[in-house]
């Protein structure tokens, strides 16, 4: 009985834990509209139009969140990415399809999860400009749907 209750305290006070802090990492909170977001172009297999700003993280490493900015009308390609994707879409009104589902309609403030390596493609439906946080496990990239994930 005694080694159970001691297995339970550890795991009571590993839960109670907070997780570490890292060094001189500090809270952020940023406006697609804020001047530190820095803008630049979308893989070079999608049209033109579309932007990416990385807003948290380094893309090249585990867990870097980015904007995805595309005009109204604009229609994105189908592709893939070697992470699973969370996404909350900030402005606009999406549609986004992922292969072998139906189509879902995203709008402004609803969240999406799309898996590892499931081949995507979608279009801003609405007129004004639709704008997509997008949280990766693994590092950020995007392949176009007829490269094999």
């Amino acid at each position: 009985m005694k080694p159970l209750m001691t297995t339970s305290l550890v795991l009571a006070l590993m839960l109670l834990t907070p997780p570490p802090v890292r060094a001189n990492e500090l809270a952020l909170s940023v406006s697609p509209d804020d001047s530190v977001v820095q803008w630049g172009p979308c893989p070079a297999f999608f049209p033109d139009g579309c932007e990416l700003a990385v807003i948290h993280g380094d893309p090249a490493k585990p867990n870097a969140d980015i904007l995805f900015k595309i005009p109204g009308g604009y229609a994105f390609p189908a592709h893939w990415h070697t992470s699973a994707e969370r996404m909350v879409l900030v402005s606009g009104e999406m549609s986004l399809t992922y292969q072998g589902q139906q189509p879902a309609t995203l709008k402004t403030g609803m969240y999406a999860y799309g898996p590892a390596k499931a081949v995507h493609h979608g279009q801003c439906v609405s007129s004004e400009p639709c704008i997509l946080v997008i949280a990766f496990e693994a590092p950020v990239d995007a392949f176009e749907a007829d490269e094999s994930p």
